[in-house]
């Protein structure tokens, strides 16, 4: 059974996928999806709360989340001298939850097919 053909996507040049393709490779590291994970259910988090969170060093946790404040995924604000993080875009949430559907569903269907139950 095909599946129902979507709208027309409107045209999108090469500078605009560039910065697509930018904001996925931001998401492609397990660091980061991690930290997002741990804003998502604590809504608001310090870095040294990340690092413990994620068991990463508070050098590795700033670093990546410099990388989703560039990305405009993660807002970081100082509180004195603590810097505090929370999700900025719900867009991102809502991917990594579609995405991480999308594979339990799959995995699942392949567990299946593999014991036949």
């Amino acid at each position: 059974m095909l599946a129902a053909r979507k709208p027309s996507l409107p045209p999108v040049t090469n500078e605009a996928m560039a910065l697509i393709a930018s904001w996925f490779r931001t998401l492609a590291e397990p660091s980061r999806l991690k930290i997002l994970r741990a804003l998502e259910d604590a809504v608001e988090l310090t870095i040294s709360g990340l690092a413990e969170a994620n068991s990463l060093s508070q050098a590795n946790v700033s670093r990546h989340v410099q990388s989703l404040v560039d990305a405009g995924m993660v807002v970081r604000h100082r509180v004195g001298l603590t810097a505090v993080c929370y999700i900025s875009d719900p867009g991102v949430t809502e991917l990594c939850e579609t995405v991480c559907s999308n594979l339990v569903r799959r995995l699942s269907s392949q567990v299946k097919n593999l014991t036949g139950r």
